[in-house]
């Protein structure tokens, strides 16, 4: 069952924070420095209540809508993909891999983006908004895989006041994946989305 936490205040909604990152250029981006690139999910990976379309894996962290602004701090510019994933209208899903240096480093990576995502709820919110975070679980795969959510909904808004998220991390050794999800249209798709992390990680390698 989802753990839930309930703020009232001033946050960063759908679209509030938006992370585009450009791949590192220069003698620290050169092509002798990237690894191999992980595997990554394709369209029949992510869940068939919608319809999807993609766009091709590209390096770097991409652009995607967070609670987390200026997050990652410190993170690597190198052996970073991304792959962004939309519907007609109503939901935006991403998939970003990074490969760590050591199996360390993505460890902690991993657990500090997990607790990033699980504090988005009691971050600060615009007035009119009321944010309920989710605590979705486990995903017994490789290293493990947490999924964590937030629904916000704007009293104030006359136009898609309900937003949800779906924030998933896992890890495979030296490689961490965040499958991330959001909406403004239905329930969030927990189950289904579980299925996908999990494919995703076990995609990896």
């Amino acid at each position: 069952m989802a753990v839930r936490t309930r703020v009232r205040g001033g946050c960063v909604v759908a679209g509030a924070a938006v992370l585009a990152v450009a791949v590192a250029s220069g003698p620290a981006a050169g092509a002798d420095q990237w690894r191999p690139r992980p595997g990554s999910l394709y369209l029949s990976d992510l869940p068939t209540t919608e319809s999807w379309r993609a766009a091709p894996v590209a390096r770097g962290w991409g652009e995607s809508y967070e609670c987390l602004e200026g997050w990652p701090e410190g993170r690597p510019e190198v052996n970073v993909w991304h792959r962004d994933f939309t519907t007609a209208e109503t939901a935006f899903a991403q998939q970003k891999v990074v490969v760590f240096a050591t199996e360390a480093e993505a460890a902690a990576f991993a657990e500090t983006t997990r607790r990033d995502y699980a504090g988005c709820a009691n971050r600060p919110q615009p007035p009119g908004v009321t944010a309920t975070g989710y605590d979705h679980g486990v995903v017994d795969v490789e290293e493990g895989a947490t999924l964590q959510g937030m629904y916000t909904f704007d009293a104030d808004a006359q136009d898609r006041p309900h937003f949800n998220y779906l924030w998933g991390v896992g890890r495979d050794g030296d490689t961490v994946t965040l499958v991330l999800w959001s909406s403004y249209w239905g329930e969030p798709p927990v189950a289904a989305w579980k299925k996908t992390l999990r494919t995703a990680v076990n995609k990896l390698y």
